[in-house]
């Protein structure tokens, strides 16, 4: 197979966040969306932030988590609440880890 055969565009994956005390928090489960496929230093800053360097945490996921349209969800004016953060950060490295 050629190298080449691999490479695709990528495609957004729906990530639905449907851990017991955040849906009952927040009354639902909660959906966004992510590219299948990340640059690598994408990778790297995710493994960062897993690791508990939460420094550039929040700008990486500004362009990680993303509307069903491929619009990110966060940006200067809107952040979400830290445990949902936290939570997508775990979905997304175990989604993208595969």
């Amino acid at each position: 197979m050629k190298l080449a055969e691999l490479s695709q565009k990528p495609k957004l994956l729906k990530v639905m966040i449907d851990r017991e005390d955040i849906v009952e928090k927040y009354g639902e489960e909660l959906e966004f969306f992510v590219y299948d496929r990340q640059p690598l230093d994408v990778f790297s800053k995710l493994a960062n932030a897993e690791s508990g360097d939460l420094g550039g945490t929040t700008m990486l996921l500004k362009d990680l988590i993303l509307d069903e349209e491929a619009n990110c969800i966060m940006n200067d004016d809107n952040i979400l609440p830290m445990d949902v953060m936290i939570e997508a950060i775990k979905l997304i490295g175990d989604r993208l880890g595969k």
